[in-house]
């Protein structure tokens, strides 16, 4: 075959590949900028949640370096109330390293509870881990500074300290979810809600997951299960993951198969994800001043 019908041939087969994506961008990339984080103090942005009582109020706090608070915001970013609560005395910040945030059920029933993970760690090299649970309040939404008393509660991985930045709050099966970080195939753990917290669990470890691409950008960074207990998301630097339980599944059982990727826009350091109450849809934010928010439709 000649040069030129090869040409003739290639072109047009290059001009749809591009028109395909083109169209794929447009018809199934569903996102809509909602707003940016207002205020400077959200500067390394590592979780986002949607508080149980409070309609239209979400909760985002900082990683490593910031100290025991975390910030009730409106979905385009606007700050309503900076939330204290009491860390470790021991540690410089009150805190290590908060990488994520859950809203669930709790040791009273009927109550909403805040759950803050302090569970990154770099180097794999603390002895344990700590979840934080405050219950939830509804001044948070008038008062423009909040300071709480909040319960430690230790863990520990029954094989080797961990670097995570992924916790979520199962509501079904009232249990904690951690999944790993930094390896080529991550775990996923567990631990129960109603735990003592003058002990050190042991948490439980449950699946591997095994997601493809380049370190670092498939690095677990978030997690958030739905109100429901129904829908799980996982993200990485670029991709967000998409599981839907079945009836009287564990969720870990429905996270070892093959999850739907969902729309995404790849952000500077994008460490948060959570769905909105309804479940139909989740916001992304990032690390970074004034970072922008993002929300994305789930699958019908």
């Amino acid at each position: 075959m000649s040069r030129s019908k090869k040409l003739k041939l290639i072109v047009p087969f290059i001009t749809l590949l591009f028109m395909g994506a083109f169209a794929k961008h447009r018809l199934f990339d569903k996102k809509t900028q909602t707003g940016t984080l207002s205020s400077k103090q959200m500067d390394e942005t590592s979780g986002i949640v949607a508080s149980s009582i409070n309609p239209d109020i979400y909760y985002v706090h900082n990683d490593s370096g910031d100290t025991s608070r975390f910030f009730a915001i409106t979905p385009d970013g606007k700050l309503k109330t900076t939330i204290y609560f009491t860390g470790d005395k021991t540690v410089p910040l009150g805190v290590r390293d908060c990488e994520d945030i859950a809203v669930g059920p709790g040791p009273v029933k009927g109550k909403s509870y805040v759950y803050i993970g302090d569970i990154g760690d770099n180097d794999n090299r603390w002895d344990h881990i700590t979840i934080y649970r405050i219950p939830e309040k509804k001044s948070w939404v008038t008062d423009n500074l909040s300071n709480v008393t909040a319960v430690p509660i230790q863990f520990r991985y029954p094989d080797g300290p961990k670097d995570a930045e992924a916790m979520m709050v199962d509501p079904v099966e009232k249990l904690f979810y951690i999944v790993t970080k930094r390896t080529d195939t991550v775990t996923v753990y567990t631990a129960p809600l109603k735990t003592n917290p003058k002990d050190t669990v042991v948490l439980t470890k449950r699946a591997r997951l095994f997601f493809p691409g380049f370190r670092p950008f498939k690095w677990i960074t978030a997690g958030d299960i739905s109100k429901d207990g129904l829908q799980v998301l996982l993200k990485s630097y670029e991709k967000v993951y998409y599981w839907r339980r079945k009836p009287h599944e564990h969720l870990w059982d429905a996270m070892v198969r093959k999850p739907k990727e969902l729309s995404y826009k790849a952000e500077k350091q994008g460490e948060a994800i959570g769905f909105t109450p309804d479940g139909k849809g989740y916001y992304t934010t990032s690390e970074g001043v004034f970072a922008p928010i993002y929300y994305y439709e789930t699958p019908d």
